[in-house]
């Protein structure tokens, strides 16, 4: 029907259908549908009326032909699919963030109503999040894939890509240049939301989220998140090995029980709480379940990844960023 594709791409907030008996031209019934797209306040009121045929907008009257005349079986349809749009959950957005000169660092941007933080995103291996398609990002990590769970809990979600001149590496996500990198799309993130910003990583995106916790002083920055943390001593980059005493907010240590990765063995993630000696609360939660684990035990699609248990898992960690304690 024409102006459905229009509507199910804006973001609507609000919908008033009212019926209404006119007291005009024997009584016939005027449709009459207010619609409020949440993110620029546009509004658009049309009337419909069965008696004279003519659309009104605005005040303005224009006559159509009696092709277009709508049967009251088309109304409630049209209706239909457009509350269908509207509940279907809004799109995200790429943006290549300038953070060096001549360099753009790619961030996925995700908004919900009444947020109430925004989670700000590492994803493991050399970064990034898959390619953004119908306004999801695809890639196959614990915390892409989940990121509609971060939204259903109240979460805006910010992911962090990777700078197009080079991929995240053991020790590049230690480097300055990482951190200013990162200091940039903080930056970016908080112009389109002033709530507060959770840090969370998990896999090789822990180095980075702790990383980010210790050298980006900010005040947006509430609390942190590593999940699936690299904890082996000897690994470059290691979080337990980072200057862990200048962390001043509080931490959330998740881990599954089972996980197989030799960077990231779940009995080695306490030495992450030894190292946290400022931080006002702090928490190792290690977990177990989920299903069907398959592949390399250090990727996304393992205990490594919580498989299985995707939603259990951001509820978990939703609710503790909620109210953290010890």
């Amino acid at each position: 029907m024409p102006g459905i594709s229009i509507f199910s791409a804006l973001r609507l907030h609000k919908l008033f259908v009212c019926l209404r008996q006119s007291d005009k031209s024997n009584k016939r019934r005027v449709f009459i549908v207010s619609i409020q797209k949440s993110t620029t306040h546009f509004n658009s009121v049309a009337a419909f009326s069965f008696a004279e045929s003519k659309y009104l907008g605005h005040g303005v009257s224009t006559e159509i032909g009696t092709t277009a005349f709508f049967r009251w079986q088309t109304v409630f349809a049209w209706l239909a699919l457009l509350g269908a749009a509207i509940t279907a959950h809004a799109e995200g957005t790429l943006f290549k963030v300038p953070t060096r000169e001549g360099v753009t660092t790619t961030l996925f941007w995700e908004s919900t109503p009444d947020a109430k933080a925004t989670v700000f995103l590492f994803p493991g291996g050399a970064g990034g999040f898959g390619k953004v398609t119908d306004g999801k990002a695809t890639g196959g990590n614990f915390l892409v894939r989940s990121a509609p769970y971060f939204l259903a809990n109240g979460f805006n979600v910010a992911i962090f890509g990777r700078p197009n001149d080079m991929e995240l590496g053991w020790t590049d996500r230690t480097e300055p240049t990482h951190m200013s990198d990162v200091s940039m799309v903080l930056e970016f993130v908080k112009r389109k939301s002033d709530l507060p910003v959770w840090i969370v990583g998990t896999s090789r995106g822990t180095v980075s989220a702790a990383a980010m916790a210790i050298h980006v002083h900010d005040p947006a920055i509430a609390g942190l998140v590593l999940t699936s943390s690299v904890v082996r001593y000897t690994t470059p980059g290691t979080v337990p090995r980072q200057d862990l005493k200048a962390i001043k907010i509080p931490v959330l240590v998740y881990h599954h029980l089972n996980d197989g990765c030799k960077h990231c063995q779940a009995s080695e993630a306490p030495l992450i709480l030894n190292g946290l000696t400022s931080a006002p609360v702090k928490k190792l939660m290690v977990v177990d379940g989920g299903a069907n684990p398959n592949g390399d035990v250090c990727a996304g699609q393992h205990w490594h990844g919580f498989i299985g248990m995707e939603r259990e898992a951001v509820d978990q960690i939703a609710h503790w960023i909620k109210s953290p304690a010890n």
